[in-house]
């Protein structure tokens, strides 16, 4: 079983068996739902079935694990993990009743030592629950973080097929994230939470279409205090709620602002400000503030790995100046991807769940591309989205992401740039014809 083999007898620095494996797996997974005719419940069981097969198994393509696990276990032991970093909680000694101190402190490696955590407090309620898991050994503690990311996508299932329905689309559509191998590997298999932030996510646009907006906006609030991705589609809600027709004017025709339903809107908003301002109380302090923004702050200005545009851009610097201008650029770039969403927020009309998804797909396809740091996980939320579109560059990308795997092949962990010219290659040139030139050529 390839899945197996991945879950139990592979390292990432053996890149040729990795590259195999998974695109074995992929291959595999597209004949299974092929050859099972769309028959729901049978994929449904493959689904669980594949998950459950890495449930006794240590990541092995991530180490960011041993952090999740040192955050529930400061909990546990009554200090706020937003307060210490590792290495200082080291040198004041091993706490008592800290289960592995020693060994995650060794496991998670230098720079996550160095830095506070930057997981929000959702995120480290399911640290906590993880560690509750029956047994005192990391291996438990990992099957409990496990059993809490299958038990989202399943959600993530649920939630999703019935989005697909309301949106009258196939329901079937939905495998193409939940036996997408991609997800499987990066959520269940090496313990990324973008599982449960997707969960509340998709849960949140479900009820919005039902109309439960302010349920919305609370499980929106969620999602955010998983990670805090979808706080960048929060502008992208501001044409979405507009005034039945019955209600508009002569005026509210002319003017768009006027069509849209402030009362609601900001309703909206504030249900999302006050359930995240909530989740954050417990743990709020003006050194969590101070901690919290600078650890954030160092995913723009500091760190880097498997960029596009932002790679490109600190080439032309470095044969300009001589230097890595990544602390000028990478305060440029954001600023280009608050424009691109303002630009969707204000200019775009999302007057139906359809084509607020599809900006939300954009929004942060333009993000990963102008970013830093793009790690394989991040796809993830976009492999969602486009489940509820007619876009698949999202799935050629969690294709092609495993060549940023090729990095940790070389002791110093070192990119190949012709490698990641490659895979964005490839994305690029999907994207491209999917968002601007398939339209044109069809309608010509």
């Amino acid at each position: 079983m390839f899945y197996v083999s991945f879950a139990y007898d592979l390292v990432r620095s053996d890149t040729t068996k990795l590259l195999l494996l998974y695109v074995a797996l992929f291959v595999f997974a597209f004949q299974i739902i092929k050859k099972s005719g769309f028959n729901f419940s049978l994929l449904v069981i493959f689904s669980v079935a594949f998950r459950l097969l890495f449930l006794f198994a240590t990541p092995n393509l991530s180490q960011d694990f041993y952090r999740f696990i040192w955050d529930g276990q400061m909990l546990l032991s009554g200090f706020n993990p937003y307060l210490t970093t590792p290495n200082f909680q080291m040198e004041l000694g091993v706490i008592t009743g800290f289960h592995n101190q020693v060994e995650l402190y060794n496991g998670m490696g230098s720079l996550s030592a160095s830095h506070f955590t930057n997981y929000p407090p959702i995120n480290q309620l399911c640290f906590l629950f993880a560690n509750l898991f029956p047994g005192k050994s990391i291996l438990s503690s990992v099957i409990g973080l496990r059993l809490i990311i299958i038990a989202a996508d399943i959600g993530t299932l649920y939630f999703g097929k019935k989005l697909l329905e309301r949106l009258k689309l196939p329901s079937t559509k939905i495998f193409w994230y939940i036996l997408n191998p991609f997800i499987i590997i990066e959520l269940t298999g090496n313990l990324h939470f973008e599982g449960v932030m997707i969960f509340f996510l998709v849960w949140s646009l479900y009820l919005l279409h039902v109309g439960k907006w302010k349920w919305a906006a609370i499980v929106l609030a969620c999602s955010i205090s998983v990670k805090l991705i979808p706080l960048m589609l929060l502008p992208l809600f501001f044409n979405f709620f507009k005034l039945h027709k019955n209600e508009e004017n002569a005026t509210s025709v002319l003017n768009p602002l006027k069509r849209l339903n402030l009362p609601k809107l900001i309703t909206f908003y504030a249900i999302i400000g006050t359930t995240i301002l909530l989740l954050f109380l417990p743990f709020f302090s003006m050194e969590f503030v101070d901690n919290y923004s600078k650890t954030v702050g160092l995913w723009f200005g500091n760190f880097e790995f498997n960029a596009s545009i932002y790679y490109l851009i600190r080439e032309i610097g470095f044969a300009i100046t001589g230097y890595n201008e990544i602390a000028i650029i990478g305060k440029i770039l954001p600023i280009i991807s608050v424009l691109i969403i303002l630009s969707f927020a204000f200019f775009k009309e999302r007057n139906n769940l359809t084509r607020l998804i599809t900006s939300m797909l954009l929004v942060l396809t333009f993000y990963l591309f102008l970013s830093t740091t793009v790690h394989p996980w991040y796809i993830a939320t976009l492999v969602i989205l486009s489940v509820f579109t007619n876009y698949k560059f999202p799935i050629v990308w969690s294709l092609v992401v495993v060549l940023s795997y090729l990095a940790y092949s070389n002791s110093t962990n070192s990119e190949n740039l012709y490698i990641i010219g490659l895979e964005y290659g490839i994305v690029f040139s999907i994207f491209i014809w999917e968002v601007a030139l398939k339209k044109r050529l069809l309608v010509s």
